[in-house]
């Protein structure tokens, strides 16, 4: 199993918009493209977010994965729902479940059911320039992931947020967790409860998701310029921290 920081290994973002990406090649990137390019992407996910996701209302309800609530909800058919007239609150559990649901059976349909195809062109032509600006990061991440085991993601961010980023970054089939609350290390844990039989590495550019893998002792691979950065970074390059461990 493999568990992902998501931002800033997967997704770059952050670096684009305050230009940390583009320094860190020493002039040979444009600082400026790669700001424009980081407040295009944040104006889709903010848009999709409030629009079909309820982040207007949960922004303040942050849970850490999709499945968190299950426990309140009722099951009630919510396919003639009205989610903008039933006074929802952020102490309503059985409310907020709803939501949640509904959010889960919207990821798990992509985006095509509710963004038309100019717009879905838009942002095929986005990730295009964005993949091409950085070197692939975007694509050769995305082939990583299409191998044949099991990755799960974690992001310091907001769950709804970062359901969003991973439906216009391509990574839509892949379970999220959230640590903003609970820590990357809680998150860690309840991955290894998931998957009891299965051995893990941990992948991320920052300390929380290494102090976490050695806290369990799992092998940690960093991702920044250097060593290890997309595309570089191979499935035969993480086998060799596998073996270390293992």
């Amino acid at each position: 199993v493999y568990v992902w920081d998501m931002d800033e290994t997967l997704i770059l973002l952050r670096s684009l918009l305050n230009g940390t990406y583009a320094e860190s090649f020493n002039g040979s990137k444009d600082v400026k493209r790669g700001v424009e390019i980081g407040r295009m992407w944040e104006k889709h996910i903010l848009k999709i977010c409030d629009d079909f996701f309820f982040y207007e209302q949960v922004e303040e309800c942050n849970e850490p994965f999709l499945d968190s609530l299950r426990q309140y909800d009722d099951g009630k058919d919510l396919s003639r729902y009205e989610f903008k007239q039933d006074d929802f609150d952020d102490l309503n559990k059985r409310k907020l479940a709803y939501r949640h649901r509904a959010v889960a059976e919207r990821y798990e349909k992509g985006l095509c059911p509710f963004i038309d195809s100019e717009s879905m062109s838009g942002l095929d032509e986005l990730y295009n320039v964005t993949d091409e600006y950085t070197d692939r990061w975007l694509s050769s991440a995305r082939a990583f992931l299409e191998q044949q085991d099991i990755h799960i993601l974690v992001t310091s961010g907001a769950l709804i947020p970062s359901l969003v980023k991973c439906l216009l970054f391509r990574l839509d089939t892949f379970l999220v967790y959230s640590s903003i609350d609970v820590g990357k290390l809680q998150c860690f844990k309840w991955i290894k409860e998931r998957f009891p039989k299965f051995r893990f590495c941990a992948i991320g550019d920052g300390w929380e998701e290494c102090a976490a893998a050695q806290a369990l002792q799992w092998p940690f691979v960093k991702i920044d310029l250097q060593p290890h950065r997309f595309p570089g970074l191979t499935p035969k390059t993480v086998s060799y921290y596998f073996a270390a461990v293992y």
